[in-house]
């Protein structure tokens, strides 16, 4: 089964991360590509002493999507436009190469320990101060620079539909207290939906905030924006932010703003509107309050590409939905995939979480894990 030949390959083939296979070596080996165009031998690799892979899931529809275990990254997902025509809806790299040197793209990045802003990369918990990396206008961003979405991660494909990724973050890794281990599994399910369920325990109290970074065009025109994307959010409040993007501490009501989103719009509508929030985030780059209150048979928000018919539901447990535009995407591109240069607001992310900086803000809720406590969350993008 090719599925366990592509992760079998990193334990027997191992390289070092920029290696070279000879021309006679490259002669005599055949390589299958994965649908979306992928070479899993590209992904063959050593990071920090761990070998890395490409891990291919297939449903009964012939969907696929690829995950490599460095940083637990979603790498493409293929499913079917309105012709049925297979189409990448994910932006990424088709090398290990390009993904450990640029980690802060974080094109389909698992994200933690903390996802999105800790103000000034501190927090207390139980009368005793945490001082984390500040990589991010002197806030701490995504865990610090060397969060999940740069580590390499165990991996065990469970069958041809589900990979199962764990790690084990170490008390004081970036600052955090406690040995936190995290399971992360992501299956490809038959309704064509990449279902991501988290779980994580702890030996001491800490605070847990873990999303997926996934970047989404969904218009099967690779290197075009979102712009002309739909898109509805399911919220009648959002978190406002100050001008480093870090919370006030109150919610706002969405109405009357570019921020109402509780029917279809187009991205690019209103992204560049007179607005303090549109201005602070350079676009849409904001948390909103869903109204589904961890209800996974209610989307939290919804897109759709009028070009390809694709539409994408997001479904979640969690309480908030960072809506993030790709406003700092390169303005001068960034070559992904098969060469295909991405340019500003290529792509868009929805990653499902708590509010930022909620250790901060007590009437925030609560991100505080303790022992004997188990973490969980899910996330489901479900593609129609």
């Amino acid at each position: 089964m090719k599925h366990w030949i592509y992760a079998a390959m990193a334990l027997s083939v191992m390289c070092a991360c920029g290696g070279k296979t000879s021309k006679a070596d490259s002669q005599e080996e055949t390589v299958t590509k994965t649908l979306s165009g992928l070479d899993p031998t590209a992904f063959v690799s050593e990071v920090d002493g761990k070998p890395t892979a490409l891990y291919v899931l297939k449903n009964n529809k012939g969907a696929e999507a690829c995950v490599t275990n460095w940083g637990g990254r979603l790498v493409s997902v293929m499913v079917p436009d309105r012709e049925g025509k297979m189409t990448d809806v994910v932006l990424g790299y088709d090398n290990i190469q390009q993904y450990v040197q640029f980690p802060d793209n974080n094109y389909g990045g698992l994200i933690g320990r903390y996802g999105n802003r800790i103000a000034n990369g501190k927090f207390s918990l139980d009368g005793k101060e945490y001082q984390l990396p500040q990589n991010n206008n002197g806030h701490c961003l995504h865990g610090g620079p060397k969060g999940y979405h740069a580590v390499v991660w165990d991996a065990k494909q469970l069958n041809d539909q589900s990979v199962e990724l764990t790690y084990l973050s170490a008390d004081g890794e970036a600052g955090f207290p406690g040995n936190l281990n995290v399971k992360v599994t992501y299956t490809l399910t038959d309704e064509n939906a990449v279902d991501i369920q988290y779980e994580a325990t702890t030996d001491q109290p800490t605070i847990v905030n873990l999303t997926n970074h996934s970047y989404f065009n969904l218009s099967g025109e690779p290197g075009s924006t979102i712009m002309d994307h739909e898109i509805l959010i399911n919220a009648d409040t959002y978190v406002p932010v100050d001008e480093t993007l870090i919370p006030t501490g109150k919610l706002a009501p969405v109405e009357g703003t570019p921020m109402d989103l509780r029917q279809m719009v187009r991205v690019g509508d209103h992204i560049d509107d007179d607005f303090d929030q549109l201005r602070y985030g350079g676009g849409y780059d904001h948390n909103w309050v869903l109204n589904t209150k961890g209800d996974l048979n209610t989307p939290a928000a919804r897109v759709t590409s009028e070009k390809s018919g694709i539409t994408m539901e997001v479904y979640t447990t969690e309480p908030g939905l960072q809506f993030y535009a790709g406003n700092s995407m390169s303005e001068a591109g960034d070559k992904g995939k098969l060469g295909v240069v991405y340019p500003r607001r290529g792509a868009l992310c929805l990653e499902t979480q708590h509010y930022p900086d909620s250790p901060n803000q007590a009437s925030f809720p609560s991100v505080v894990l303790r022992p004997g406590e188990t973490y969980h969350s899910r996330c489901v993008y479900l593609f129609k």
